[in-house]
């Protein structure tokens, strides 16, 4: 079984502030729904057994757009609500989300936020891909908005960014920085499920990257690979958006 998980539960801030009204910005489109972030993720293979999509910001309103645009897939939606969106950071939607699956017998999973636009040739060289894998951006890595993640000199993964958008700091000798793709692919679920399980409450109500660093920061470099993405937006404001279309 494969999996795609998808988090859109956040407030959307800069995105409503740029469009001029309350926005949930992965169902935002101008003509189309097609144009949105959220379907154009989950249209760019048919081949997921499960979607796995965690709300919370509009979560009514999320919930009405699912059932009225996205019918041809309904039963494979799992649709999660986050209740604490206001309250703990981007690792309790994940967290909701691998909570709500935890049963299920799964092989791969793929996770994207959902404020991404990537392009579809990308996305299905990770589909296809039989290892873990780490996603990369060409973009410059710049404090005020970049998540980054740096090689140290045995290939271990970690990640850096700083939530204050002012400064990253990398304390140690490092072989390579990359500018984050804010997707992963997880090919063992046993050891996802496993964290998933014993993380501790105070690593799940921070930043979804403390998973992300449990996850990749030990493995040796033959257990993950590193796909740069051709076309890689985030979303943050509707001029970003605007991109995804030209």
């Amino acid at each position: 079984m494969k999996i795609l998980l998808i988090t859109v539960a956040g407030l959307s801030e800069r995105f409503s502030k740029s469009l001029g009204k309350d926005c949930l910005k992965c169902i935002y489109y101008k003509n189309d729904f097609k144009e949105s972030l959220l379907y154009q993720m989950l249209y760019k293979t048919d081949k997921f057994d499960k979607y796995v999509i965690v709300g919370g910001y509009k979560f009514d309103e999320l919930k009405e757009t699912v059932k009225n645009q996205l019918s041809d897939i309904i039963d494979k939606i799992i649709l999660v609500k986050n209740n604490y969106y206001t309250e703990y950071g981007s690792g309790y939607s994940l967290y909701a989300g691998l909570k709500e699956i935890q049963n299920l017998n799964y092989d791969e999973l793929i996770f994207a936020e959902g404020d991404l636009f990537v392009d579809n040739e990308s996305f299905i060289k990770i589909y296809n891909h039989k290892n873990n894998v780490i996603t990369c951006g060409k973009e410059p890595i710049l404090a005020n908005k970049a998540v980054a993640f740096y090689y140290d000199l045995d290939y271990h993964v970690h990640y850096i960014y700083d939530t204050n958008h002012k400064a990253l700091q990398i304390n140690e000798p490092f072989l390579g920085i990359f500018n984050s793709g804010q997707m992963w692919k997880f090919t063992n679920s046993e050891r996802l499920k496993y964290l998933t399980s014993n993380l501790s409450d105070e690593l799940w109500q921070g930043t979804n990257l403390n998973l992300i660093q449990e996850y990749f920061g030990n493995l040796e470099k033959n257990e993950y690979d590193i796909i740069t993405f051709n076309k890689w937006i985030n979303c943050n404001t509707i001029s970003d958006f605007e991109k995804t279309a030209q």
